[in-house]
């Protein structure tokens, strides 16, 4: 059935190997096998191989997030690509890079290969998020999004668990991880494009630019959500291997600690949304990441060790992991056509303050690392006053708790 296209509901008949759920799985477990051992090995990497500080960190993180703020570009690719194989080009490119990440150990190698990575992953990402909006039925989106959270966790942890095994066991280099774990994400993508046959939802997307006013609310939190998540994904790391001294392998194991746990959680985390909605999920993670936040800052204002640091690192991220909750309130808020070319266009709202912030920040770092995480206490905040507008049954037409009664505007 290689190369045939098949409609969601014909998809019913195939294995369920071969389902669109299925490949949403298979993806999930692809991308994070490249990603997951880049951002585990990065920071020591790049310390050991070309002397980086906060200032270098920052820019590479800045440039590193330039694709995520031209994921725009996506809605132009979907011209001549369907969103299916562009997934799978994405995700063998940031496997591809992802492989040769060590051959280039300079600022301006480690700079440019970032960057191909990095397209790789958030149009992958991009389109990703579309399919899975698409592909999956709503009643069921919170728990099977939930499961696939839970997949990517646990792809994760198979790589952090494996480098923790045999980084010094087997005094591996980062040229042969990073090839190994490329390599496999490579392989997969390429077995999913030549194992599934090609999907096709029952709503075609729109392939141009939209931007409606219906929509505000869920594009000020995306923005929300880049700010904040671009300090916990640059410095909330660094911070254990600058501040505390972690080796590759301790900060892997964390990572390890952190996933396994999320893998666990994920699942019931997916049917608490859909139990309590997602207004009430966002609240809780938001309120949850003030406090997280503040008890980073408190590391550098008030000296408190490497146990608290591990600890709300561990927490950090198992708040973030109920960040799908505002990809079920748009699901539900969104015209169908409409998912597509919105998924790209708040990638790159969510990746306008990633252009800029860590760049800024990384200065800030070198002289107040506490008021870096003070300042991302106060993003938190700021998206914690935002789901508050969230319904507590959304729906189109009713998009934020100012909408009740208003004609639904096409705009």
């Amino acid at each position: 059935m290689r190369g045939r296209t098949i409609t969601l509901k014909d998809a019913e008949q195939l294995p369920r190997w071969r389902r669109p759920a299925s490949l949403l799985f298979l993806m999930a477990a692809a991308m994070p096998i490249s990603f997951a051992t880049w951002s585990a090995l990065l920071n020591n990497f790049v310390k050991e191989a070309a002397g980086f500080t906060g200032v270098e960190i920052g820019w590479l993180h800045t440039v590193r997030e330039i694709p995520g703020f031209l994921a725009i570009g996506v809605i132009v690719l979907l011209w001549a690509v369907r969103e299916q194989a562009l997934a799978l080009i994405a995700l063998a490119l940031l496997g591809a890079a992802t492989a040769v990440t060590a051959l280039f150990p300079s600022f301006g190698g480690i700079l440019i290969v970032t960057l191909l990575s990095s397209i790789g992953f958030h149009y992958f990402e991009t389109v990703n998020q579309s399919l899975q909006l698409q592909w999956i039925d709503r009643s069921r989106a919170p728990q099977t999004i939930g499961w696939i959270v839970a997949i990517g966790s646990g792809a994760s942890m198979l790589a952090y668990g494996l480098i923790v095994l045999t980084w010094k066991a087997f005094n591996l280099s980062y040229e042969m991880v990073y090839a190994t774990s490329g390599g496999v994400t490579l392989a997969i993508a390429v077995f999913a494009a030549l194992a599934y046959p090609r999907f096709e939802a029952p709503h075609p997307q729109l392939k141009h630019f939209v931007l409606r006013r219906r929509y505000w609310l869920y594009y000020l939190l995306q923005f929300m959500a880049g700010a904040r998540r671009q300090i916990f994904v640059v410095f909330a790391a660094f911070m254990m291997v600058e501040r505390f001294g972690f080796a590759v392998d301790e900060v892997t194991a964390l990572f390890l600690v952190n996933y396994f746990i999320n893998m666990l959680a994920a699942p019931q985390m997916g049917r608490a949304v859909a139990r309590f909605g997602e207004r009430n999920a966002l609240i809780f993670e938001y309120a949850g990441l003030v406090m997280v936040f503040l008890a980073y800052g408190g590391i550098y204002w008030f000296g408190w060790g490497v146990m608290v640091g591990a600890v709300f690192y561990v927490i950090d991220h198992l708040f973030f992991s109920l960040a799908f909750a505002l990809k079920t309130y748009f699901q539900k808020i969104a015209a169908p056509e409409d998912i597509a070319p919105t998924a790209a266009v708040a990638f790159t709202i969510n990746h306008i303050a990633a252009v800029f912030l860590p760049a800024a920040l990384g200065y800030l770092w070198v002289t107040a690392p506490g008021a870096v995480f003070g300042l991302a206490a106060g993003f938190a905040g700021v998206s914690l006053g935002l789901a508050l507008l969230i319904p507590r049954h959304p729906e189109r037409g009713f998009e934020t708790i100012f909408a009740r009664g208003l004609p639904q505007a096409a705009e």
